[in-house]
């Protein structure tokens, strides 16, 4: 038996080696257990993959990211695999791995019941010890389709696999290539058990899968389309150790404490009409409170650096979409267009930016006015699908801190530095201070402009990143389809990562637009142009705020700021003048003058995540002082007003917590 010359590449060193012709991945890492896949020539491949001369070989630990991933997929097959034995008459959809889990769906008669998720956990569990293996098949497409008859999902995904690399779901089941059937094989027996069309790669056996759960199931659209049938959706999770599910489960159970949802109907800031429609919210008087600080914050931060407030409509004619690129490259998703005027389409604005083109191009600009900054907290529209729609993190009807910034090529690095350290200081004056950043390249086959002025791009973009002492992660093919960007991610009080801020620089849509300006020289010269959004959107902002505060707003921004608590309501007026000498200072400030008893005016006070309570009885009205109540039940006594008042006005001028 000859031998293949293969690379053990490990992360800080490579390892030749020479080994017999047939070797796979998993004789390479028979002695680490936790090796659970493999990467070889930049593929992920099985262990049981036969290695070919000259490989270069690298290990995938199942605590990975990319590890995880797999064994997530494979405990989708082994949900899948339960289902179909416990409903025989379940047709297969599709099962990828999310974060933190995955999900598969079926097409059953009639929806899982609580029961129903019990058994099927259960019967997991059986396949999971039984330790069936994962086996590898290629087929061809006359073969796959014999097999899988029964699956008309599955066909339909068959037909797909020359466009699977445009459709991320369908890409986990079919590829790009060929097309692969896994077996699960018998342990002892090597028996089909199952069988699954699946691109992979798998854990090597079920018994692989240290950890696992089922979460919950809901409806979906089939691939996402409301024209498509609705299917049930099993979500579950699964994870590299009792322990790490378990603390998995920790932070579910603390995240479903904090869920906006649930917070903005017991606070009574926001909801969403089923008369309107999904993903398009009303905000109540609470939630119109906190959106004006957010927003009046950010105007007066935004004037200090010398951006000017602009305003555009909310709907347009084609052209405009037709000339940035839009609805070539964002079509689907935007709202169908409004045929006007005579056949005229008219679209609902899915983005502000060709409208900030309009008004640089209004009139003629000269190299003096660069740059010039403007921005708009402006709404548009986009046509989520239902099946993504949720809360306020992802809205049909979202309100962007939106900027736009022309200057010349020479501004472009002073002007990159000065909008991230903006961005991150205003971050971090809402709270949020954990961040790193993420810089997305050019998307291949869905994007505008040459290859150099992408690399350009890129690499100021990347400089700017680099001097903010910060964690930079690549994320390869994320840009928009005219310019990469930068984006902030910020992890919050329970250790969740949250896209927010983004910075993109835009080569592209000048040169569409036939923007100039007049240079110094007296010559025409292209400005470039910087997008950037603060909070990405106000809604998912607030959102955002919501969890990490666990609605306890920091005072500035909390709907109520103070309440006053009578002990009877003979202290109701003397409260109404202290009431009166907050709002005189612009706090949002009420006076409970509910027939409710004191005891249950604290009661719905706290409920409530209010800031400040101040109580007062016949001996504070004889000092004119009133008694300092906080969130957490703490309280003093006999605090003179104008103290008072003061402390209330400080905590709310320095943006702090209490």
């Amino acid at each position: 038996m000859s031998d293949v010359r293969v690379t053990v590449q490990h992360a800080q060193r490579s390892d030749p080696r020479v080994v017999p012709t047939g070797t796979t991945a998993a004789d390479l890492f028979a002695d680490d257990r936790d090796v659970i896949a493999a990467l070889v020539d930049g593929q992920q491949r099985d262990l049981a993959h036969v290695l070919d001369d000259g490989a270069v070989v690298e290990p995938v630990a199942i605590d990975s990211p990319a590890g995880r991933a797999i064994v997530r997929h494979s405990a989708a097959h082994v949900v899948a695999q339960a289902v179909q034995e416990l409903f025989p008459k379940a047709r297969l959809g599709i099962g990828p791995p999310i974060d933190n889990g995955f999900y598969y769906d079926f097409d059953v008669e009639t929806p899982f019941t609580s029961d129903d998720l019990k058994a099927i956990e259960k019967k997991a569990q059986a396949i999971i010890k039984a330790g069936q293996r994962f086996s590898r098949r290629v087929v061809t497409e006359e073969q796959a389709g014999a097999e899988l008859a029964a699956e008309p999902y599955k066909i339909e995904l068959i037909g797909l696999k020359s466009h699977a690399g445009e459709d991320a779901e369908a890409s986990v089941e079919v590829g790009a290539g060929e097309l692969t059937i896994y077996d699960n094989l018998d342990a002892k027996t090597g028996e089909l058990c199952w069988k699954d069309l699946c691109r992979g790669p798998h854990v090597p056996s079920t018994r692989s899968i240290p950890a696992f759960a089922i979460l919950r199931s809901a409806a979906a659209y089939w691939r996402g389309s409301e024209k498509n049938l609705q299917l049930q959706r099993i979500y579950g999770t699964a994870w590299e150790s009792r322990d790490a599910l378990k603390a998995y489960q920790t932070r579910l159970a603390e995240a479903e404490k904090r869920d906006h949802r649930r917070l903005g109907a017991e606070l009574d800031l926001f909801s969403f009409p089923t008369e309107i429609g999904p993903g398009l919210a009303v905000f109540h008087p609470k939630g119109g409170a906190i959106r004006t600080a957010m927003e009046d914050y950010a105007r007066r931060r935004h004037l200090e650096a010398g951006y000017s407030f602009v305003n555009t409509p909310h709907i347009t004619k084609s052209d405009l979409y037709e000339i940035s690129g839009h609805l070539d490259w964002f079509a689907d998703g935007m709202y169908p267009p409004m045929e006007l005027d005579g056949g005229t389409d008219y679209y609902l604005k899915p983005m502000n930016c060709p409208m900030h083109i309009l008004i640089y191009r209004s009139r003629g600009r000269s190299y003096r006015e660069l740059p010039l900054r403007l921005f708009e907290f402006g709404t548009v529209y986009r046509y989520e699908k239902s099946g993504v729609v949720h809360g306020l993190t992802r809205v049909r009807g979202l309100t962007q801190d939106d900027a736009h910034l022309f200057c010349a090529r020479e501004q472009l690095p002073a002007e990159l530095d000065s909008v991230l350290n903006f961005v991150l200081g205003l971050l971090r004056d809402y709270g949020l201070s954990d961040f790193y950043l993420e810089l997305s390249t050019r998307p291949e086959g869905k994007a505008v402009g040459t290859d150099a002025e992408w690399e350009e791009a890129t690499e100021l973009l990347r400089e700017a990143a680099q001097k903010q002492d910060l964690e930079l992660v690549m994320d390869p093919g994320g840009g928009a389809f005219y310019g990469p960007k930068i984006s902030v991610q910020a992890r919050d009080a329970i250790g969740r990562t949250w896209q927010l801020s983004t910075i993109q620089v835009d080569f592209q849509l000048p040169q569409r637009f036939d923007l100039e300006y007049q240079a110094a020289d007296g010559t025409r010269q292209r400005p470039f142009m910087i997008h950037r959004a603060l909070f990405g959107t106000i809604e998912r902002f607030l959102a955002i705020l919501l969890e990490h505060y666990a609605g306890a707003l920091p005072p500035w921004l909390a709907p109520v700021q103070v309440v006053g608590i009578p002990i009877t309501d003979e202290h109701v007026p003397y409260l109404d003048g202290v009431a009166a000498k907050l709002a005189a200072h612009g706090i949002r400030v009420e006076v409970d003058s509910s027939d409710d008893r004191m005891q249950k005016k604290i009661r719905t006070a706290q409920k409530q995540k209010v800031p400040f309570m101040l109580l007062a009885g016949d001996e504070d009205v004889a000092k004119g002082a009133v008694s300092f109540r906080f969130r957490d039940g703490s309280q003093r006594n006999g605090v003179p007003v104008d103290d008072a008042v003061a402390e209330i006005l400080d905590a709310v001028t320095r943006r702090i917590q209490v």
